[in-house]
């Protein structure tokens, strides 16, 4: 390991976040602090960041006028391979339906109302946009 890293290391240590990764997760981890700085600007109040169970994981999972948003970050650095949000597949939203049915169990919030969002970023020469989709897509555990 570098000097370099290792100061990054202890610093981000220090500061009581978790260290940056590297290459292509490294733009992730950047998408997911910028989704999470706009999803606060437009009032949702985070409840958990990177929930993991059996199923999957859940980018984060929120709470917007007493509603349960489970949130998906989606970025691209261009649309050759589509938008953002088209990467959201059918198979991965089940995963995120099995996974916020988890986290609902966990929190015995089993019967709140919830919803599912998507955060899509597409990287552009004057800066990313960023779009906040919300009720992007509905499965068994949608209520309202």
């Amino acid at each position: 390991m570098t000097p370099r890293a290792v100061l990054e290391r202890l610093l981000a240590w220090a500061s009581g976040r978790p260290p940056r990764p590297r290459g292509l997760r490294g733009a992730g981890y950047d998408w997911e602090r910028l989704a999470e700085q706009r999803l606060t600007k437009a009032g949702y109040r985070i409840l958990a960041r990177n929930f993991r169970a059996r199923p999957g994981e859940l980018d984060f999972v929120a709470e917007e006028n007493g509603v349960i948003c489970f949130v998906e970050v989606k970025g691209r650095r261009g649309v050759g391979y589509g938008q953002p949000a088209e990467a959201v597949t059918a198979e991965k939203q089940r995963r995120i339906f099995r996974t916020a049915e988890a986290w609902l169990a966990r929190e015995r919030r089993i019967d709140a109302p919830c919803r599912f969002d998507v955060v899509a970023i597409l990287e552009a020469d004057d800066g990313p946009r960023v779009e906040i989709l919300r009720d992007a897509f509905r499965g068994p555990t949608a209520r309202r």
